[in-house]
């Protein structure tokens, strides 16, 4: 898997007790309710809310709770989040950037950064991570759909730039400004997609042993757990 994402966070979490889970549908609802606000409410003429709703569904997140968080974003007093990337080096200098959506920019600027500090590593400016990354429009559909042969020409056939496999998912690569127009020719062939997204993807991966990675690691789960962070990633080499 390349480096640690909001997919693996959510994938590693489906198991953990109902409080666990709880905390999954409060971040899926919430960006739910962001992008519903922030385009239109119909599903089928809002890229990033039909993406949400998958996400939320791939979590088994049900109906019901779709359907509140859409309709949250009629009011402008339950919905006023504002998007924050923040960048910087973890424990071992692995590079790391989350992102979130809050509603009180200096709490969760302050709660981050005593995160960082308390791991051993620094959060820096915008840009202080960046580099060690590439952003990409990123598809994933479940490896029990379709052979990875077929996933490949499907891909490629739809103007992706790389597709790679695992016993779990296909991962689809391609430009960022392209994702969506992508995944709509993909759609030909696809039923169900387990997410379509915007990521940081590394360039380069940091291996280290496992005690230093089960350190890095629960630093980045720390992170994943805070209320207001909606996606983590790191160039960290996820062991298996």
């Amino acid at each position: 898997m390349a480096g640690h994402s909001h997919w693996a966070g959510i994938k590693h979490k489906k198991g953990r007790a109902d409080k666990e889970r709880s905390k999954i549908f409060s971040k899926l609802s919430r960006e739910i309710t962001v992008a519903a606000k922030l385009g239109d409410k119909d599903p089928d003429l809002n890229h990033r809310l039909r993406s949400a709703i998958q996400a939320a569904r791939a979590a088994n997140m049900p109906k019901d709770n779709i359907d509140r968080a859409i309709d949250k974003s009629k009011f402008n007093d339950q919905s006023n989040f504002d998007e924050i990337r923040y960048e910087g080096f973890g424990n071992y200098k692995i590079a790391v950037i989350v992102e979130a959506l809050t509603d009180n920019k200096n709490r969760t600027a302050s709660n981050i950064r005593e995160i960082f500090q308390k791991n051993g590593g620094n959060l820096g400016t915008q840009g202080s991570a960046a580099h060690n990354f590439r952003h990409l429009g990123i598809i994933r559909v479940g490896s029990e759909q379709i052979d990875a042969d077929s996933m490949l020409e499907i891909a490629i056939n739809s103007g992706a730039e790389e597709c790679f496999s695992n016993k779990f998912y296909h991962e689809i690569h391609c430009n960022k400004e392209n994702v969506y127009d992508v995944k709509k020719v993909m759609e030909n062939k696809i039923n169900n997609f387990l997410t379509t997204n915007i990521e940081w993807y590394p360039l380069n991966k940091v291996n280290l042993k496992k005690e230093q990675f089960l350190e890095a690691k629960k630093f980045l789960d720390t992170l994943e757990d805070h209320d207001d962070v909606q996606k983590v990633y790191s160039n960290l080499e996820m062991l298996v």
